[in-house]
């Protein structure tokens, strides 16, 4: 799983479905750099990116070096966080909700949105059915933050209140190997090195 690139509001705003936001110049940059780590792995299957610009334009690097078509799928979109879309994220830190979401998310609800609980058995589902279809392969999903995140603490069997610890940088990759015995994750949120040797030891 892929985060995708800088956008010139990362870190600023909560975007969050919102159509229309491309990756910046960094962004761009990062995207051709993570395409160079993801062109070392063998094995891949497909290579699946969120409908957001953002995801997509970050996946097209790597589709290029790795000659695959990117497959659209929605199950990877970022999270919809409702009437907090677009907001600034310092002014969303000064509501009393903010301290739910960060210490309590299984509970909370973003306004006409999501909920985490929503958005983390929409994206664990979405990774069911791309391994099952995929299986023996590799597959490269280009999402958000929350949802890599929300997968993450899954494969991890830890609990979606304790999601927050994890951190997931844009463009970084959090690899998780599937089998029979559950799932094993194999790296979080790496953003340098060679990618090639991921597997079960």
């Amino acid at each position: 799983m892929v985060r995708h690139g800088k956008t010139p509001s990362t870190g600023k705003l909560l975007p969050g479905q919102a159509k229309g936001l491309h990756l910046s110049d960094t962004g761009r940059q990062e995207a051709e750099e993570v395409a160079q780590r993801l062109s070392n792995l063998k094995n891949v299957s497909a290579i699946y990116a969120s409908p957001l610009e953002r995801a997509r334009e970050t996946a097209a690097p790597t589709a290029k070096l790795l000659k695959k078509k990117v497959i659209i799928e929605k199950g990877l979109l970022e999270c919809d966080f409702g009437d907090w879309t677009g907001k600034e994220l310092s002014k969303l830190m000064k509501l009393p909700e903010w301290s739910t979401v960060q210490r309590a998310p299984s509970i909370f609800r973003f306004p006409k949105g999501e909920s985490f609980t929503e958005m983390q058995t929409r994206m664990t589902t979405t990774l069911d059915a791309l391994r099952a279809k995929h299986q023996g392969g590799v597959v490269i999903c280009f999402s958000h933050a929350d949802p890599i995140k929300a997968a993450v603490a899954h494969a991890m069997g830890t609990h979606l209140d304790l999601f927050q610890r994890i951190v997931i940088s844009t463009c970084s990759v959090s690899a998780i190997s599937y089998s029979a015995f559950g799932p094993v994750v194999l790296t979080v949120n790496s953003t340098g090195g060679d990618l090639s040797e991921l597997r079960m030891s």
